[in-house]
């Protein structure tokens, strides 16, 4: 029997109430014979294995698909087999599907315009998975008997040998009590329609079509790690990470649309009927050192196995008939705007860019905008435009941070002006600790004299506060967005993978430091600012060591602007008194003296 699980059950304790005790007897004993009752006139022939839910928070409770079969004696059907395996190979200009006859299943789907680790054309069939858990566009039923019955048949196929798109394909099978039509229909985009039935004595049962076993370019164990099942219910996406993914578990919808995706690519459905869809869930281990391959040989380890989940996704109906669109391509954008669920849901929510979200979205989309200005009509995977955009998007940002960089040192120098007069309060005071109670006057008498000046002990930290958080956004952009997967630029062979020879982390390191040497601190501690001189160059060059070029990329040409900019504002009336104040302020610490900054005219 299938364990149905009630995700709004409790504990209790144990209970004195007669009353209580004899309702709870009732109402057991209701429940068992509707139990019987159900299983002498209404018999079930799939039920999910495992009905856990880990979906998100507006996924109804896990349930089977319905399915409902007549009752009554076998009904044997027309055998439909073929007589023996076939293949059909559907192109267009984007991708090349490769069929079997034997489960009318995908054994190949290459996109045309990427390529994988090994330079050869990127097939996003996982075939060391596929052939474990099954290949995509498979059937999945919750009797494993019939699964493996549907993806081992000789089905008969409406075409074989090659078919230009658009096109469709329609593959029928029909053994004993299982009669089953698989249709396919192939446009000019990547999205495919899909229209398929399994009928056991004549009437509809539950077969999710399924994606179940990752794709072919997770070629290391991060690869596995950044899959994630993703879906949309209502307006409200979700990004599964792998670690939560329940295998066999069951949800219903409404589903705007549901899959698989990993860092780049993704596979999901778009249900013609959003609220008769399901969702199930497949998770299983498997040993990357015996199927991942590196220019054509697999990499086999003396070492233990390295045990990694690949994950899955099937849609299902309730009403036992799966019609859907399938969406099978990169997680580009402008790919993906002009894909929309049934209820008119774009799918640029595929992308996720991470904790940083919208401050990531909207450097990529800015990013993009430049791109898009320098870049020819139509740019191939490869093409060095992308780190031209980088490099021309980090001078416009730097050149909008400008005024704020100006405003931060103008408001560090009224610091230091006022510094005399804080030191006067403080010695008043007597130099109160922090727990001292007069502390608090004194840090009031401070705030008020700052006010009156128009200054604020935070407006100094503002360009700082800026620019860590662009930092880290564009670091998680870079590694999420496809169209900087495998973008030249130089020697860099993809902007969104570290640099190979380690030379822009280097030049970033140097570059870091001499930012710091350049840039005057007149309110800093000459020790903290010695500190941070070195610091910073080891920070930056163990971000950007291992990780994507892109952002080393980025850091070193805002770090050349930056230098160009205190080069040429160290020369100004404000540059140059800022600089007095700073010796000034590392002459006092080295002989206990306070500092005597230029006077403030007050207005």
């Amino acid at each position: 029997m299938p364990e149905y699980r009630n995700p709004n059950q409790t504990g209790g304790g144990s209970q004195d109430n007669r009353g209580f005790m004899v309702m709870m007897i009732v109402m057991i004993g209701l429940i068992a014979g509707l139990q019987f009752w159900r299983a002498k006139h209404n018999p079930q022939t799939a039920s999910p294995a495992d009905t856990a839910a880990t979906a998100p928070a507006s996924s109804s409770t896990p349930s089977p698909v319905a399915s409902a079969i007549a009752p009554g004696a076998p009904v044997t059907a027309e055998t439909v087999q073929a007589a023996a395996e076939t293949t059909t190979v559907v192109q267009n200009e984007l991708y090349k599907i490769t069929f079997s006859n034997r489960g009318g299943e995908v054994r190949s789907w290459i996109l045309k315009r990427y390529q994988d680790t090994d330079g050869q054309p990127l097939d996003l069939v996982h075939d060391g998975a596929a052939k474990l858990y099954g290949y995509p566009l498979s059937l999945y039923t919750y009797d494993p008997a019939i699964t493996k019955a549907l993806a081992s048949g000789l089905y008969v196929a409406s075409a074989t040998g090659n078919v230009a798109a658009p096109a469709s394909v329609t593959f029928k099978y029909a053994a004993g009590d299982l009669q089953v039509t698989k249709t396919f229909s192939f446009g000019a985009d990547y999205v495919v329609h899909a229209d398929t039935q399994v009928l056991r004595n004549g009437s509809p049962i539950a077969a999710p079509l399924a994606w179940p076993a990752g794709f072919g370019d997770q070629a290391d164990a991060l690869g596995y790690a950044n899959a994630t099942i993703d879906t949309s219910s209502k307006g409200k996406d979700e990004h599964i990470a792998f670690k939560k993914v329940s295998g066999g578990a069951t949800l219903n919808g409404p589903w705007d649309y549901l899959g698989v995706a990993d860092q780049y690519f993704s596979a999901v459905f778009l249900p013609d009927n959003v609220d008769d869809a399901s969702l199930v869930t497949f998770s299983r281990n498997i040993d990357i050192n015996k199927v991942v391959r590196h220019n054509g040989v697999p990499t086999v380890s003396a070492k233990k196995p390295i045990e990694v989940p690949v994950i899955g996704a099937a849609m299902g109906a309730k009403s036992g008939r799966v019609q859907t669109r399938i969406f099978v391509g990169p997680k580009d954008w402008a790919v993906l705007t002009a894909v929309q669920s049934t209820s008119g849901e774009k799918l640029t929510s595929l992308i996720d860019f991470g904790m940083w979200g919208p401050i990531s979205k909207a450097l990529f989309l800015g990013m993009r905008a430049v791109h898009s200005a320098i870049a020819p009509a139509n740019p191939q995977p490869g093409n060095w435009s992308w780190g031209w955009a980088i490099v021309v998007f980090t001078i416009l940002i730097n050149l909008l941070m400008l005024p704020l960089r100006i405003k931060g040192m103008k408001s560090m120098l009224k610091m230091q002006r006022l510094q005399p007069e804080i030191n006067a309060i403080k010695a008043r005071h007597g130099n109160p600790g922090p727990t001292d109670p007069k502390a608090a006057k004194m840090n009031a008498e401070v705030m008020a004299l700052q006010k009156e000046n128009g200054v604020s002990m935070f407006g100094g930290c503002i360009p700082t506060l800026l620019t860590l958080p662009l930092l880290f956004a564009m670091l998680t952009m870079m590694q999420r967005v496809v169209e900087l997967r495998h973008a030249h630029f130089f020697w860099l062979h993809d902007l969104s993978a570290g640099d190979p020879y380690h030379i822009l982390p280097i030049i970033l390191a140097l570059s870091s430091f001499l930012v710091q040497f350049y840039t005057p601190s007149p309110g800093v501690d000459p020790a903290q600012a010695r500190m941070m001189a070195f610091t910073m160059p080891l920070f930056s060059l163990y971000m950007t060591w291992n990780y994507a070029s892109g952002l080393a990329l980025y850091w070193n040409i805002g770090n050349l602007i930056m230098i160009l900019q205190q080069q040429v504002t160290n020369r100004t009336s404000l540059g140059k008194e800022m600089r007095a104040v700073a010796e000034k302020n590392a002459k006092s610490k080295a002989t206990g003296k306070t500092i005597q900054a230029k006077p403030q005219t007050r207005r």
